[in-house]
């Protein structure tokens, strides 16, 4: 984004990220790519663990091409928080902040002394965040918060892919994300609730509660059909409520998906006679498998192209499915102009998405890549020592 910082929305807003991983990190991104400083207080020698996680085994500069990634722009303190002299630095900057967010589990930050009752008496404008994996009580507060374990415990797994499948996860790390943008969210009112009234507030959010938003279409359809287990479809499953043709079906050469389409407009399109029995919209969910079993055969027979181009130009909505490799050469990211580049501390430049934000009108981005650990802990420390000196004087 061209022009100073100063333009982007969240200038002027300090943000402690005090998160590992993916789901507060993910948060304190997204705070940043609006124009927050985001200031990561990680462990002496360590940091972050997702330094160390290293997916696809990339590494840049020592550090997993992860963790690069999701803290983009961030600065680095490093403190001890179970020194007390460490500590006592850390409350200091504490003090100086507009947010603050940790995803340790419940109960840790409190025995630190860094709890929320404990941050409010020392700052009583910070918007404290925290995500969890299950809640602060229940039967799983105490359980780890990883992306996986979530999706499985909260069902969702069970709604990809089709009747004769083992559980499918998602491919990425969809309760993390999610979560996480949450949390952003959550963080972005209590600010606004702040400008009002000049008062902070605690933001809560945990992999399990956005796991259930992400299934709210699914899982009302469960809570107001008896409390029945849905049953995903056995051909082309999608969706576990939908009604057919919705879908992925193998061509002769690929894939297309097909989404709501009256069954009776692709029977004409096709001139597939077999499917006129079935026409009638009251069945195309009680008797979905054996429309898409019709369809999966025929679609067999041509082309992706040759279906995008007999169904795309009718108005039915269809998609041709791409890997990243046709996804680049469409020249649809190029239109979102969603990629950059960042640059580490050595130099060596790191291709990733941009926020998907826009501001009037252009993409916000900040060329620098995540943070040597403890790159800023003096200049950070330092400047509040300084500051406490000039008020002593």
């Amino acid at each position: 984004m061209s022009g100073s910082v100063e333009e982007l929305p969240l200038a002027g807003i300090r943000v402690l990220d005090f998160s590992q991983f993916l789901a507060g990190p993910v948060c304190a991104l997204r705070l940043g790519d609006m124009g927050a400083e985001v200031i990561k207080v990680e462990r002496p020698g360590v940091g972050d663990a997702c330094r160390g996680l290293v997916v696809a085994d990339q590494k840049v500069d020592g550090d997993s091409l992860l963790f690069h990634t999701i803290n983009r722009g961030k600065q680095s303190v490093v403190a001890d928080l179970k020194d007390d002299d460490d500590l006592a630095a850390v409350k200091r900057l504490v003090a100086t902040a507009d947010v603050m967010i940790h995803n340790f589990r419940p109960g840790v930050m409190e025995r630190i002394g860094l709890g929320h009752e404990d941050v409010r008496e020392l700052n009583p404008r910070l918007v404290y965040g925290q995500v969890s994996g299950y809640g602060k009580s229940g039967p799983w507060s105490g359980k780890p918060g990883q992306d996986l374990l979530a999706q499985s415990r909260s069902g969702m797994v069970w709604l990809t892919g089709s009747a004769a499948d083992a559980p499918v996860p998602m491919g990425i790390s969809i309760t993390d994300i999610a979560a996480g943008m949450h949390l952003a969210q959550g963080i972005l009112a209590a600010l606004f609730r702040r400008f009002r009234t000049g008062r902070g507030g605690l933001v809560e959010v945990s992999l399990l509660a956005s796991a259930m938003d992400l299934q709210f279409e699914q899982f009302t359809s469960y809570l107001n059909d008896g409390h029945v287990q849905p049953v995903r479809s056995a051909v082309s499953g999608a969706n576990v409520y939908a009604a057919a043709p919705y879908g992925i079906y193998e061509t002769l050469d690929g894939f297309i998906a097909i989404a709501m389409t009256p069954v009776a407009r692709l029977a004409e399109l096709l001139s597939l006679d077999r499917l006129l029995p079935l026409a009638d919209p009251a069945v195309a969910y009680s008797r979905r498998d054996e429309i898409k079993a019709i369809l999966r055969d025929h679609l067999k027979t041509g082309t992706t192209e040759t279906w995008m181009n007999l169904l795309e130009p009718a108005g039915i909505w269809c998609a041709e499915v791409l890997d990243w490799p046709s996804l680049e050469r469409s020249g649809a990211l190029d239109a979102l102009d969603i990629l950059q580049r960042i640059e580490t501390a050595s130099g060596r430049e790191i291709e990733t998405t941009a926020c998907p934000i826009r501001f009037d009108g252009r993409v916000p981005r900040n060329a620098a890549a995540a943070p040597v650990l403890g790159a800023d802990t003096d200049r950070n420390l330092s400047a509040l020592r300084a500051h406490e000196e000039i008020e002593c004087a």
